[in-house]
């Protein structure tokens, strides 16, 4: 139990056309609060979730003192479509071939006003894929939100990062159990642990390595800790995670109908004040990335994470230091 309020719930959307065609049929999505509403309904930070993850497993930085303070704002977090818990490939006949980060916001506006009455966000925080989804609310809506923080993310996924995506999409649809339509006749268990241990190389930046941060007393050896790696995705359907990283690959402010694929124009119609807080040792979404961003946006600020842990350092469960500096972040925009 927390020691704040806390909620939860799902929300009906009804048979949801997306983006690229096609319908989430019965769509739902997931939600869970932390804190309390403010009358005006101006301390809300919303919070959408990650590659992979659910809100629980990514609530940690909610708490008093943390990176978001439920004392001081009233915390949504939504699950992302694909992800288990919000409408599902592995549980959703017909789940369309591809639901982009543009269908995720458009649900999630959805649910805010339907269920809470929000039409304005007092800021949206979000890392790696909850970044991306970030990103797309400031252009998306421009009038509703005041900050946005973009922890390890971009408004278009680079071409690297792509190389990557498509790898490891690669090494699922090679497998056997694989049906060829996005759906697996079973989890795919040899090519899930394969997943893992190439994500293992990336998440993780080379000087990570270099020093040894890899290794610990429940992992003495480099086989050990793959081995972690190999069970990270032990709980998750392969279905859902092959859809959630189509997702990824596409990431892309611009590419809708109100900007055509013009990406300056999409990143200077922001109207949110936007931190960019890029790792500087992230191998998916590197500090140039948003450097080349910078000079379209209005009001926006370039602050690297000083970190080794690559990737990692925006969702630094296990990592003090990194967490100390996201808080700052925050605290300095929204204090």
């Amino acid at each position: 139990m927390s020691d704040w309020a806390t909620s939860s719930g799902h929300h009906a959307l009804g048979d949801l056309p997306v983006l690229k065609g096609g319908t989430i049929a019965g769509a739902t999505l997931a939600w869970r609060t932390h804190g309390t509403l403010s009358p005006a309904r101006d301390n809300v930070v919303l919070y959408p979730t990650s590659y992979g993850a659910t809100t629980e497993e990514v609530a940690w930085l909610v708490r008093p003192g943390g990176v978001l303070d439920p004392a001081r704002w009233f915390v949504v977090q939504v699950d992302m479509f694909g992800n288990g818990v919000s409408s599902s490939p592995a549980d959703t006949p017909g789940y369309p071939a591809l639901v982009t980060a543009h269908d995720n916001v458009h649900a999630q506006r959805r649910l805010l006003r339907d269920v809470f009455g929000i039409e304005r966000l007092r800021a949206v925080y979000g890392w790696s894929m909850g970044a991306q989804q970030a990103y797309h609310w400031a252009a998306l809506f421009p009038e509703a939100v005041e900050a946005a923080f973009v922890v390890c993310g971009s408004a278009r996924t680079a071409v690297h990062n792509r190389v990557f995506l498509r790898a490891q999409m690669a090494t699922l649809e090679a497998a056997p159990e694989y049906q060829g339509d996005g759906s697996f006749s079973a989890q795919p268990a040899a090519a899930l642990r394969a997943f893992g241990r190439n994500y293992a190389a990336w998440a993780m930046s080379q000087d990570f390595y270099r020093a040894g941060l890899h290794l610990s007393p429940a992992t003495p050896d480099l086989e050990a800790y793959l081995r972690t790696w190999e069970r990270r995705y032990d709980a998750k359907r392969a279905a859902n995670l092959l859809a959630q990283m189509r997702c990824w690959d596409v990431g892309d402010i611009s590419d809708n109908s109100t900007y055509k694929g013009d990406l300056p124009a999409a990143l200077r119609a922001i109207e949110a004040r936007v931190m960019l807080i890029p790792g500087a040792t992230d191998l998916y979404f590197r500090v140039a990335d948003n450097e080349a961003e910078l000079p379209h946006l209005r009001r926006a600020e370039l602050r690297p994470i000083p970190s080794i842990w690559g990737h990692r350092a925006g969702n630094p469960a296990d990592n003090p230091e990194d967490a100390a500096f996201l808080r700052r972040c925050v605290e300095e925009w929204l204090g």
